[in-house]
């Protein structure tokens, strides 16, 4: 992965007052804030400090023309440097940085310049997810090609807005913080490695999103195309992730289900479960799949807060807020059909149904 992101690391001409930086150190620390201040006009690195030859960071550093010298005291005597930070990981180092002051210049070292960088490469392999994120939508764009026609669309929609909603969501508040950071860690180093703690939190949420997208994008075992086995594997991180009890019920064998029937009928129930976590404030959700010769039923029901139907009905936002149009519609879309059941204080119930046999003798969801 580092070659692959070092070589779209390009240096930025620095803006008028940007804050000139050196770096003691050109491991991992040294070539992951490297990578991230290149792209920085804000910031213009003026040196860098290292004395082993074989340190990952000074190939990177002789490509962006940044200044190497072996002798870590030579960037402390430079004219033009505000801000050294320290990640040679050296004590001896550290503790001369500590006895070192000079007007205008700020030092950063010890567990804050750690938490520093292990913040900035963390983003870096966020990004990487994302961009294994889109590879894996080019596949499911593929399978709905294939397997759903007119259904591309919807689910293009539906995945770029759970991107969009959560991790694209996650990551800018990540993003506002580090450039707060940057900000803090010449006026404030406390509060600085204060604000580092809470983006380092926020991170781990945010790729524990991204791998939720992931698997969201292809839940089934494409070979096998195998529905029990997905959602079995989908209920299990749901449990975890909203704290819902979910019971699963199965009945009928799978196999004379269609893989375009099994595709809709996963999304039907993600949907329903989505919405189950989003409004109902359950804590308990049971689904019930039911595949008989001719008729396949799923019912979903949670013992949530429930909602008043006819308003609803009256209302189209809401019919689209509480995510029930999409569940009717992808009913249809392999010809079966859909009816809710709510009320006040008395949770919700939906309940999908679609014949496995059409009039003319021949299975549904081929067609």
């Amino acid at each position: 992965m580092t070659k692959l992101r070092s070589q779209r690391v390009r240096r930025k001409a620095p803006s008028p007052g940007a804050t000139n930086v050196a770096i003691i150190g050109a491991g991992r620390g040294g070539t992951a804030l490297m990578e991230i201040f290149a792209n920085d006009p804000l910031v213009q690195i003026v040196g860098v400090a290292e004395i082993d030859p074989q340190a990952p960071g000074l190939s990177l550093a002789k490509r962006l023309r940044i200044p190497v010298t072996r002798d870590y005291q030579q960037l402390l005597a430079m004219e033009r440097v505000d801000l050294i930070i320290d990640v040679s990981g050296n004590s001896e180092v550290w503790q001369f940085l500590q006895d070192f002051h000079r007007m205008g210049v700020t030092i950063i070292g010890g567990a804050s310049a750690k938490f520093m960088w292990e913040l900035i490469e963390a983003r870096i392999r966020a990004t990487a997810e994302i961009e294994k994120t889109l590879n894996k939508y080019q596949s499911l764009y593929r399978l709905y090609v294939k397997e759903t026609g007119t259904a591309v669309t919807e689910e293009r929609t539906r995945i770029a807005c759970e991107i969009h909603d959560g991790l694209v969501q996650s990551l800018a508040g990540v993003n506002f913080k580090l450039d707060l950071c940057q900000q803090l860690v010449r006026k404030n180093p406390k509060a600085g490695l204060a604000t580092i703690k809470e983006s380092k939190a926020q991170l781990k949420l945010a790729i524990q999103e991204a791998r939720q997208v992931i698997f969201n994008l292809r839940p089934l075992h494409y070979d096998k195309m195998e529905l029990i086995p997905a959602l079995t594997n989908y209920l299990k991180s749901y449990e975890t992730q909203s704290h819902i009890a979910a019971k699963f019920i199965v009945t009928g064998d799978e196999q004379i289900l269609f893989p375009r029937t099994k595709i809709f009928l996963f999304r039907i129930i993600q949907e329903a479960l989505s919405n189950v976590q989003k409004h109902a404030k359950a804590d308990r959700v049971s689904i019930r799949l039911e595949i008989g010769l001719e008729m396949l039923r799923i019912t979903i029901t949670d013992n949530g807060i429930g909602f008043d139907m006819e308003t609803v009905l009256r209302d189209p936002e809401k019919w689209d807020h509480f995510g029930i149009r999409g569940i009717l519609e992808r009913a249809r879309l392999v010809g079966g059909e859909g009816r809710v059941e709510s009320k006040k204080g008395q949770g919700t119930k939906i309940i999908v149904e679609v014949p496995l046999v059409n009039k003319g003798g021949e299975d549904n969801g081929e067609n």
